[in-house]
């Protein structure tokens, strides 16, 4: 499978977030982390390098399963202690069942067409679904060296994804879950916008 340089490697992955959110990097983490009680169960979908879990949520003895495209993040999640799975999001497959089902930073890659992914994530959840999206990007960006940047380091192995979501686009994309949304803010200095959907 061929990926961005960013997907091929946990600790390059992770740098490079870590560069990007800076004093804001475990914020966003933290911020999904609270809402996930302890022995729940927990499906994360494109689930990177499992920082969620091995970080913020292991200590909390909750039931994870991973889902993500890369086999090596897939590997991290199994050597961690949670249940890590290949799982291609594109296909129609039913996701499984779990207390909360989340996605982080990932709602993009689905664009232009988002709505059939948060179906099955809201298909899955008995409780909840959390989602956290950028709202502020490089590959928005008015400068095009970091708007090429940010387009071209976006293969997670399903091709480069150049659109991304605003806050207004975002906001727009869930008004058609109504009551659905429970809660919805602003995380990680403004860089992500998180949504809770009850199942």
């Amino acid at each position: 499978m061929r990926t961005s340089l960013i997907y091929r490697n946990g600790t390059v992955y992770e740098a490079l977030m870590r560069g990007l959110y800076g004093r804001h990097y475990a914020a966003r983490y933290r911020a999904i982390a609270e809402l996930v009680p302890s022995g729940a169960s927990v499906v994360d979908l494109c689930c990177g390098p499992a920082t969620l879990y091995t970080r913020y949520l292991r200590h909390k003895s909750v039931d994870y399963t991973g889902l993500d495209l890369n086999e090596r993040f897939v590997a991290r999640v199994t050597e961690a202690g949670g249940q890590g799975k290949v799982w291609n999001l594109r296909s129609d497959q039913p996701l499984p069942t779990a207390d909360y089902v989340i996605m982080q930073a990932s709602l993009y890659h689905f664009l232009p067409e988002p709505g059939p992914v948060i179906d099955r994530m809201l298909a899955a959840a008995t409780e909840q679904v959390i989602v956290a999206e950028p709202v502020r990007n490089l590959a928005t960006s008015d400068n095009p060296v970091l708007a090429t940047i940010g387009k071209r380091f976006t293969d997670a192995g399903d091709g480069e994804q150049a659109h991304r979501f605003t806050e207004p686009t975002l906001d727009e994309f869930f008004a058609g879950y109504g009551a659905q949304v429970v809660r919805q803010s602003l995380i990680a200095g403004g860089r992500e916008k998180l949504y809770v959907l009850s199942a």
